[in-house]
């Protein structure tokens, strides 16, 4: 048998709850390399997350099939892998091609089940800009670093460019650019070396805009006068988004009720904890989270979805409680899976560890699905209240506004207090109004009565 016959093709495997697709980040490795087992070769983006996918084979690579910023479909070929020199099968292959025949869990679920050829994602569209005075010794636009180049937002060099590639190493970096429609060829990095950093795509955001010239294009429009439509396609994380949520206000017949609660002793009581366990701080999020949990212990008909297939209600045995967190790439809902059986420390600590590892795209898929009841705090974007849309095909979600100082009646005396307006989200199939008012007002009195919620634990 022929190198080129004992050549093995990995396929793009499905990355969790049946994502059909994913765009290629960054390969790990060069046509040439030689690869292990288990070796992480490419990082995708899904509409979900970020990850890295680790290769099954071992051997040399022959082939990369995609570059970056293709969209490769599941089950189509990912990278192709030819056996070192020698001809012997790789220590550990025959192995692992058992396990992978058998389902072991060492290796990414689905692959090879999906069909289709390669889709490339539609460039960025590119503006030209007009003529600018220029620096007599580098020929570059003045005030501008020769370090310009490659735009690695559309993938493509700028035109007539022949200055090295634009200093960039995070692939978030790439991506942010990429969404928010940035040359990365004009700006400059204030990182060591030059290297663009994610401040300098934004501050580039936040530049005044150069003069343009207009450049037909199917996707940007482009006025008489200078000012034109920008059209961004509904693409990856904003397509889930949009359809998830006109699905939820599609089917769902949601009913939104609010209240105002003092907060005052609920910040005093998370002061206490800190100050008792100052290596294992708690947040208000971490608390709120809590509370949460004890009215869903008490009111267990909003852990639930509602099966309109079968005719059915739903109520779920665990609390997989989401938390609402607004990233780069979006919208996104990590969910802590039964989170009742957590203690209030280990709550602190996962909210923590999730939000951070959504807002860095490194969160599994799996991680951002299958929740039960999310807690939403739009409060960190200084608003009071909202009618949050609900989660589907969770069955309710409770918002939480800034706290802010409010004049309150406290034992018949005007006073100055911590104020936050709670908001419940329900589906009025699920439950009726005293069911969810009970909810929400027990949420109220363990936010203003901490007690309360020692007494109910």
């Amino acid at each position: 048998m022929t190198t080129v016959e004992r050549t093995q093709v990995f396929l793009l495997p499905d990355l969790g709850e049946g994502l059909s697709e994913a765009e290629i980040v960054e390969w790990r490795v060069a046509v040439g390399d030689v690869v292990t087992v288990d070796q992480s070769v490419v990082e995708v983006e899904t509409a979900k997350a970020v990850v890295d996918v680790p290769c099954p084979y071992a051997g040399r690579v022959v082939t990369l099939h995609g570059a970056a910023g293709e969209v490769r479909p599941v089950g189509q070929p990912l990278i192709t892998i030819a056996p070192l020199d020698g001809g012997d099968e790789p220590a550990g292959h025959t192995t692992y091609r058992e396990e992978e025949r058998a389902g072991s869990g060492n290796v990414l679920i689905g692959y090879g089940t999906g069909r289709g050829g390669a889709v490339r994602r539609r460039r960025r569209p590119r503006l030209a800009l007009a003529p600018e005075p220029t620096d007599a010794v580098s020929g570059l636009p003045a005030g501008t670093s020769p370090a310009g180049g490659t735009d690695h937002a559309s993938g493509a060099a700028p035109s007539g460019a022949t200055a090295p590639a634009a200093l960039v190493i995070s692939p978030i970096v790439r991506r942010l650019a990429r969404e928010r429609g940035v040359d990365l060829g004009t700006v400059r990095g204030s990182g060591p070396g030059g290297v663009i950093r994610r401040a300098d795509v934004e501050a580039a955001l936040t530049a005044p805009a150069p003069r343009l010239a207009a450049v037909p294009d199917p996707h940007v429009t482009v006025a008489p006068g200078g000012d034109g439509d920008v059209i961004v396609p509904l693409t990856g994380v904003r397509k889930v988004i949009a359809d998830k949520l006109s699905r939820s206000r599609r089917e769902i017949p949601e009913v939104t009720i609010w209240v105002d609660v003092d907060a005052t002793g609920l910040l005093e009581t998370r002061a206490a904890i800190n100050a008792a366990t100052p290596d294992a701080p708690v947040s208000i999020l971490a608390l709120l989270a809590r509370i949460c949990l004890s009215g869903l212990r008490r009111f267990p008909q909003l852990n639930a979805r509602v099966d309109t297939e079968a005719q059915r209600i739903v109520q779920s045995a665990g609390v997989h409680l989401g938390i609402a967190a607004q990233t780069d790439r979006g919208l996104l809902v990590p969910v802590l899976r039964d989170a009742q059986r957590l203690t209030t420390a280990e709550l602190a600590a996962e909210l923590t560890a999730t939000t951070a590892a959504a807002r860095a795209g490194t969160l599994a898929p799996a991680r951002l699905t299958g929740g039960t009841f999310t807690l939403n705090n739009y409060g960190v974007f200084g608003v009071d209240g909202s009618t949050p849309i609900i989660n589907h095909p969770e069955a309710a979600l409770l918002g939480v506004g800034r706290i802010v100082d409010k004049p309150w009646v406290v034992d018949g005396q005007l006073a100055v207090r911590k104020v936050t307006q709670l908001s419940l989200t329900f589906d009025h199939r699920v439950c009726d109004g005293g069911v969810a008012g009970g909810f929400l007002r027990h949420v109220a009195d363990c936010v203003e009565r901490p007690a309360l919620l020692i007494a109910a634990v």
